[in-house]
Order: C-alpha cells, then sequence, then structure tokens
C-alpha cells in the first residue's frame, strides 16, 4: 500500500512538472530557466527558504486539519473559513490585552482562542452531520462564505480601526518571535517564525493521538466501517463530530503564523487560501506527518516561486500545477492500485 502511494505521488509530480515546463514553453520562455529561477529564488536565497517556511506553516496545519477529517471519513472543505475567524478572534482579542500582558500568559491564551474559534465554526456542520447526517461538504462550504460575510460585518461595525479593513496591533507580548531573533540570523527579512515548529510538534501529537489514543483509534476505525463500529457500541456519531471539530480546532491553529507571526494584527483576506490549499496538502501528504510536511513544504516553494517567476511568465501557473499535481496524484492512485489488485489476483 505505501509502495503503491509513493508511485502515485512521484507519477503526479512528474505529470505536473511536465505540464509546468509545457505551459512555460508556450509562454515563449525556456522552462529550464524559469525552473532554475524558481529554484533561486526559493531554497537558493536564505530569505527565499524563509519566506517558503513561512508560507508553508498555515499548510502544513491545514493539511493537518483536512487529515484529521479524512480519517473519520469526511471532508472538510471549510479550513478556510475556520482559519479566518480564528484571525480575527485572535487579532481581536490580542489587540485588546493590556500592553505589559507577558508573552507567557498572551501566547498560550491566544493559541487556546484560535483553536476554540476554528472549532466553533466547524461545530454547526459538525452537529448536522452528527444529529441530521447532513453532508459536511455542502454544510462546510456554506460556513465558509458565512465566514467572509461575518467578518466583514464585525470588522465594519468596530473591530477594525476606522478607515481601515485590520484590527489594531496585538499586544508586544502576544507576538510570536521571528526564527532570526533565536538565532538564525541568515533568515533576516523573512517572515517564519517560532509557528513552525509549533506546527510541526501539533502534526507529531496528532499522529501520536490518532494512533494510541482510544478516542482516536475509533475515530480512524469510524472512518474504516462506521457499520462495523456501530455494532460494535462505538458511538459513530459522536466520533464523526469529535472529528469534524477537532480537525476545525487545528485549522484555527493555522492563524497563528500569520496574524502573530507575520503582520502582528489581522486583516481581511490575511492568510487567504490556505484554507484549500491544505486539502492539497491532505491528499499529497498521506496521512502521515512528514508526508504532510513535504506536501506543505512543496506547495509552499510553489507560491513563493510564483512571486519570483512572475517577471517572466505568470505567477498563476503555479496555481494550475498545484491542480495539475493533485488530479494527476488522484488518477495515478486509482491506476496503480488497479494494477497491484490485478497483480494479486493474478498470483
Amino acid at each position: 500500500m505505501r509502495r503503491a502511494a509513493l508511485i502515485s505521488t512521484v507519477a503526479g509530480l512528474a505529470a505536473g512538472w511536465l505540464v509546468l515546463a509545457l505551459l512555460v514553453w508556450v509562454y515563449g520562455a525556456s522552462p529550464r530557466e524559469v525552473l532554475a529561477q524558481l529554484a533561486q529564488g526559493t531554497w537558493g536565497m536564505a530569505y527565499g527558504a524563509g519566506q517558503v517556511l513561512y508560507k508553508a506553516t498555515p499548510l502544513l496545519l491545514t493539511g493537518l486539519a483536512v487529515d484529521l477529517a479524512l480519517r473519520a471519513g469526511l471532508f472538510n472543505i471549510g479550513a478556510e473559513g475556520q482559519l479566518a475567524v480564528a484571525g480575527l478572534a485572535i487579532g481581536a482579542v490580542g489587540a485588546r490585552l493590556p500592553p505589559g500582558t507577558p508573552a507567557w500568559l498572551a501566547l498560550p491564551l491566544l493559541t487556546v482562542v484560535a483553536a476554540a474559534a476554528g472549532a466553533l465554526w466547524a461545530a454547526p456542520p459538525a452537529l448536522l452531520r452528527a444529529r441530521y447526517g447532513a453532508h459536511e461538504v455542502i454544510s462546510t462550504i456554506m460556513m465558509n462564505r458565512i465566514a467572509d460575510a461575518a467578518i466583514g460585518l464585525l470588522l465594519a461595525r468596530g473591530l477594525a480601526i476606522p478607515g481601515t479593513v485590520r484590527t489594531p496591533d496585538v499586544a508586544p507580548g502576544a507576538r510570536l518571535p521571528r526564527l532570526e531573533s533565536l538565532g538564525f540570523a541568515s533568515l533576516h527579512g523573512s517572515a517564519v517564525s517560532v509557528a513552525l515548529p509549533l506546527a510541526i510538534v501539533v502534526a507529531l501529537v496528532a499522529a501520536w493521538w490518532l494512533a494510541r489514543a482510544r478516542i482516536g483509534r475509533e475515530i480512524v476505525l469510524v472512518g474504516l466501517s462506521p457499520t462495523a463500529c456501530a455494532a460494535e457500541g462505538i458511538p459513530v456519531a459522536r466520533r464523526l463530530a469529535a472529528a469534524l471539530v477537532l480537525s476545525g480546532a487545528v485549522a484555527g491553529l493555522a492563524a497563528l503564523a500569520p496574524v502573530l507571526g507575520y503582520k502582528g494584527y489581522f486583516e481581511s483576506g490575511l492568510g487567504a487560501g490556505a484554507g484549500f490549499g491544505g486539502i492539497a496538502v491532505a491528499l499529497l501528504g498521506r496521512g502521515h506527518p512528514a508526508g504532510l510536511l513535504l506536501a506543505a513544504l512543496l506547495f509552499g516553494t510553489l507560491e513563493q516561486g510564483g512571486l519570483v517567476i512572475n517577471a517572466t511568465v505568470p505567477m498563476e501557473l503555479t496555481t494550475v500545477l498545484q491542480g495539475v499535481v493533485i488530479v494527476a496524484v488522484a488518477l495515478a492512485d486509482v491506476r496503480v492500485r488497479r494494477l497491484a489488485l490485478r497483480g494479486a489476483r493474478a498470483t
């Protein structure tokens, strides 16, 4: 199974790079030069690498959020809205903290606020799914739209600085330290912060919890066969609801990097796209922390690389590449599994 997943992923990545080369050629540029430019502007310089790590941080958490839901057989499309609502919550609460609030109090408090806001925004779809069987794809998409409207309304009604679409600055003690201030001087100027190691720790803890904790194991089992779990007395509806709420909480944590580690305040549109990017990360990550991290780094590289190559070809080509990779991986996955099944029957 792992070998088939690896083959599918490699095939999808190869197809994606081939399509990118073709599109670059259509635009009249040299694929080799554009790819060299992309590599040099990302991992070829310290600032570019730092920006890749910054962009990969929320992608890792939203990818983990989507993956947690997938373990229960659910598809959380609402990470985008959960991240945005959590960003507004920590921006508003952080701005109202007394200026002298110490970091040891402000940072844990805002971390809890981010997770709680994301979980709260995932609660209605979780309730609708567990109690009425409503499909979570529809309800989470609906919550994304509601989040857009609610954030705009709350910013206009007093949470934003008058005449702007941003909250006031959070208290100084609520800012996440950037890695450059912790001894990584080569990353000077980039936005990567301690949110990155925090995201990695969250991914490792989630993997341990799913494998070792009773509720975590039951969530995975429900995703494999809810009928069998119900026959064994496992509360399927509660496990589905728990998985979706937990997924929302992790998506809410993704707001820490852009709000507390980068801007120091929340503004409309901050972190946009990371929720949907997390879907791609989850599909490529294959449910393993290392896979999720590598997928987040890949798409973080493409996001930063799009800015680097924009002077030569449109940066939207990297977005096209992301979509091609996902489609190619899905198609390759089906093909490889069929071939593996055919080989197993033959033997």
